[in-house]
């Protein structure tokens, strides 16, 4: 009998720090309205920057923000195609910060809570669960990977991206993007902390950029041989856009991507991850099959800056 009493004075206490934390939280997290789509945003700090999903804009370039039914006009101020981040402005209203961790320090099985509050209202909705990887890929997601994110199994509804992944001491840990495979996907805090402080100081996101077009396929087995190689898939190029850096370089329809900067390209999503902004105006190697035969071509990508909101 004690043994019971103890057990549920225990989850009561769980129960009663959960529901204390998420109130804590709710003054911190506020919904994102652009035009058909609704999502969650974090706020930052006390000059109104709040940050939340670049999908959840749709392009626009305002956007209302809110928090507890009444909602302000909120500028972007810089996006992050590549991360799914983008940072707001807003001057109307007087929002309480959020208190941020490190996620270096991130490890598996640790417990993690989800906030969402897409439709304004006095209270974030809320899921609980734990982290699963601290450092994800996910592949094939919105046409492209997502690099080094945190996996939890906390169930993301729709309206959580944007939202905050925080830890038992309610610190910001990630911003939640999506819900793929059973597994809650958030941005790292210090990766959101250092794109931040890009957009701020008006340094746009760029990415490295090759002008092609192209597509995952299998490598035959009697290919494989002949070029005396074992990687079973690759990248075939469609189109190569006029005047491009992969024109340049001598990429021609037909042609297999094996590698690239030494690194493999066993399919189309890790071209854009490779791609990385560290990358453009540096002379790169570019391994190809043509034909039957390997060829290893110098590149040099160029720097693109991210597209920006109409």
């Amino acid at each position: 009998m004690t043994q019971l009493v103890n057990s549920l004075e225990l989850l009561k206490s769980i129960s009663d720090a959960t529901t204390a934390l998420v109130q804590k939280l709710s003054k911190s997290v506020v919904s994102v309205t652009a035009q058909m789509s609704r999502g969650t945003g974090v706020v930052l700090d006390n000059q109104g920057y709040i940050i939340t999903c670049n999908h959840v804009l749709q392009g626009c370039s305002t956007v209302r923000v809110g928090q507890g039914e009444k909602t302000y006009e909120a500028k972007v101020v810089g996006i992050d195609t590549y991360n799914d981040l983008a940072l707001l402005k807003t001057e109307q209203a007087n929002f309480e910060p959020i208190a941020t961790g490190n996620s270096d320090n991130v490890n598996t099985g640790q417990f993690v809570l989800a906030l969402a509050n897409p439709f304004n209202r006095k209270q974030p909705t809320a899921t609980t669960g734990i982290v699963t990887n601290p450092d994800s890929v996910i592949r094939g997601f919105r046409g492209t990977a997502m690099e080094n994110v945190i996996a939890t199994d906390a169930k993301l509804n729709p309206g959580f991206s944007g939202g905050p992944l925080v830890d038992a001491e309610g610190k910001l840990i990630g911003i939640n993007s999506a819900y793929v495979w059973q597994r809650g996907i958030a941005i790292p805090v210090n990766k959101v902390k250092t794109v931040t402080d890009r957009l701020l100081n008006g340094i746009k996101i760029k990415k490295a950029y090759l002008g092609l077009v192209a597509n995952t396929v299998a490598i035959p087995e009697e290919i494989q041989q002949e070029a005396g190689i074992e990687q079973e898939t690759g990248v075939m190029v469609f189109q190569v856009e006029a005047g491009a850096p992969a024109r340049t370089a001598g990429l021609t329809m037909g042609d297999v991507i094996l590698t690239f900067n030494g690194k493999p390209v066993e399919d189309f999503y890790d071209l854009p991850r490779l791609l990385r902004e560290d990358v453009a105006g540096k002379q790169t190697t570019l391994t190809v099959i043509r034909g039957e035969k390997l060829v290893e071509l110098t590149i040099t990508p160029i720097s693109k800056e991210e597209e920006e909101n109409d």
